[in-house]
């Protein structure tokens, strides 16, 4: 739904909470942007995860060329030093993501969402709506306030 205020389309979603302060609403915008930063590095660790586990197992294949090729000094220290070798003491990739997914990235999520309930009864983006807001030309194809 939207209202006007002050002559403004406002999303109910996405509007200020009466009484919420200026400085209020862009520490939550840039707690927001923080948590997308976030949600960023958990997926280059996956990333991380995906290409390590790529490369240890092209290893098979290395060792399997450079035993036909007759280096199997080379081939037997590749498959014992490097084959399904931690990347981390005590850890492979997997251990790492969910280390970060339960730990680091579970407390930063619960901590911007505590802080948006106490703060803005929830709401979520309300200073990227307000910028939103301000930004757009009015009666603009493309520049309409809500879907």
């Amino acid at each position: 739904m939207t209202n006007e205020r002050d002559g403004r389309a406002i999303d109910d979603a996405h509007s200020r909470p009466m009484g919420a302060q200026d400085k209020t609403v862009e520490a939550l915008g840039e707690l927001s942007k923080a948590l997308e930063t976030i949600h960023r590095v958990r997926g280059h660790l996956y990333s991380v995860h995906q290409l390590v586990g790529g490369a240890d197992l092209t290893l098979d294949r290395v060792v399997e060329l450079l035993r036909q090729a007759g280096h199997d000094d080379v081939a037997q220290r590749v498959e014992q030093e490097l084959l399904g070798r931690n990347v981390l003491p005590g850890r492979w990739t997997f251990q790492i993501v969910e280390e970060f997914d339960d730990g680091y990235y579970a407390a930063f999520q619960d901590i911007e969402r505590d802080a948006r309930e106490k703060l803005a009864g929830g709401r979520r983006h309300i200073f990227e709506a307000e910028m939103k807001e301000r930004r757009r030309t009015h009666g603009m194809p493309g520049h309409e306030a809500t879907p």
